[in-house]
């Protein structure tokens, strides 16, 4: 036989490691599909009596136009039969090869699986992975390959950092770009870059999770610097779910964090942000950082968002309070009516683009630049932004009288205030 399975040294890279999970975010013409395509056909070629291998694209359409004709292509020498309307081929050494769409779930389910390729699964259901094909794989400890191109950040963002961290042994990711592909022209990518949208290139060409697509807020607006000599600090506090100690490390990732912020707000209206406290807490925790950041920054107002949390820090705060002999009203921050969103839009977008907002040069706020670029974005938090939205709402607004027409007038345009 004259099986022409070569590979490009990226794929043969990514073939070669023996990791049972593995997950490539690609760029548009990488050469996902040929890599996908040769190893189905040898773990194929492979598999024992009594299972199969498979390949799901997010409809069968797709799976039909991506796969198809490449697997008879490259296969021919070893392909035994096929059945081009129920998607099925058969090798010579009896084994199956299922071609499917992940829009019809019951053809997935009842097959004992091998090797299991998931192709453009940022538009793929997570249930279909988590509740029908994990399975297909447990009786015979099958592998499986994860690829595509990123949409935002969702259930395959998640995949793609569990096997970046290297925490679980049984995943590992990589990360190509269309220039990775040594058959297209750089010129051709450059010309792609000219003429596409920022937002389409580094989604399609450089396969980026970090896209947000909105410019809620510039990252040229951020400004960094030192603390001013006058003013008064606030600390408005978000909180989130407190920890549960027995939830998986993959569970509490996708916990919102409870957040607080501490900023300095001078005569003229502006915020010097010290620091934006965050994490996964338990609730005696949480009143601690609060209590401690009381006494360190001893707060004109200390605000916490009105609701079942605040109801339920509250005792243990108070007890705090009493035995540190450190005492502060707790104000209620409210929502106002306002989808969050909106709130966060209203507080934030004028003060940053105008430079009405600095943070402290002294901290790390690579997880707030992350939030900030990509807000409002589904998968990605915002509890740091949150909870310095609210700050607006502790701040005191300073007015002065106009003496020709004894009007109030606002000294802060950008809030309007």
């Amino acid at each position: 036989m004259n099986l022409n399975f070569e590979l490009r040294p990226w794929k043969k890279k990514v073939y070669s490691d023996d990791t049972r999970f593995k997950v490539i975010v690609a760029g548009r013409r990488c050469g996902k599909s040929r890599l996908s395509a040769v190893s189905l056909l040898v773990e194929g070629l492979r598999c024992p009596q009594g299972s199969a291998v498979m390949y799901v694209a997010p409809t069968q359409g797709q799976a039909r136009q991506i796969i198809w004709d490449l697997l008879m292509e490259l296969g021919r020498e070893v392909i035994q039969s096929s059945h081009v309307n129920n998607m099925d081929i058969t090798l010579i050494n009896g084994a199956k090869i299922y071609v499917r769409g992940s829009d019809r779930p019951d053809t997935l389910r009842g097959v004992s699986l091998t090797y299991l390729v998931l192709d453009e699964v940022a538009d793929i259901k997570q249930e279909t992975w988590e509740k029908v094909l994990r399975a297909a794989l447990s009786d015979k400890k099958g592998k499986a390959l994860f690829i595509g191109t990123p949409k935002g950040r969702n259930w395959f963002y998640d995949i793609y950092n569990i096997g970046s961290e290297g925490e679980d042994e049984e995943w590992k990711s990589w990360h190509f770009t269309t220039k990775d592909n040594p058959l297209i022209d750089p010129k051709e990518i450059e010309g792609a870059k000219k003429t596409l949208s920022s937002f389409a290139f580094k989604q399609e060409y450089e396969a980026s999770f970090d896209n947000a697509g909105t410019d809620t807020f510039k990252e040229e607006w951020l400004k960094f610097g030192k603390e001013p000599e006058y003013g008064n600090y606030y600390i408005a506090i978000d909180l989130a779910g407190f920890e549960n100690i027995g939830m998986s490390q993959a569970s509490k990732k996708r916990l919102d964090q409870t957040a607080m912020a501490v900023v300095k707000v001078t005569e003229d209206g502006k915020w010097w942000v010290n620091k934006i406290e965050h994490g996964r807490w338990d609730i005696k925790e949480t009143c601690q950082r609060i209590i401690k950041n009381i006494k360190a920054f001893q707060p004109s107002g200390v605000g916490i968002e009105r609701g079942s949390l605040k109801n339920a820090v509250l005792p243990y705060l108070s007890d705090l309070m009493r035995s540190n002999n450190t005492y502060c009203h707790i104000e209620d921050l409210t929502h106002g009516n306002k989808k969050k969103t909106e709130r966060v839009i209203w507080a934030l977008q004028g003060r940053f683009e105008h430079g009405k907002v600095t943070l402290n040069e002294d901290e790390d706020w690579d997880e707030f630049r992350d939030e900030y670029v990509m807000f409002p974005t589904p998968q990605v938090h915002d509890d740091l932004l949150d909870a310095l939205s609210y700050i607006d709402q502790l701040a005191i607004t300073s007015y002065f009288a106009d003496d020709e027409e004894d009007d109030l007038e606002p000294l802060d345009w950008i809030s309007g205030y």
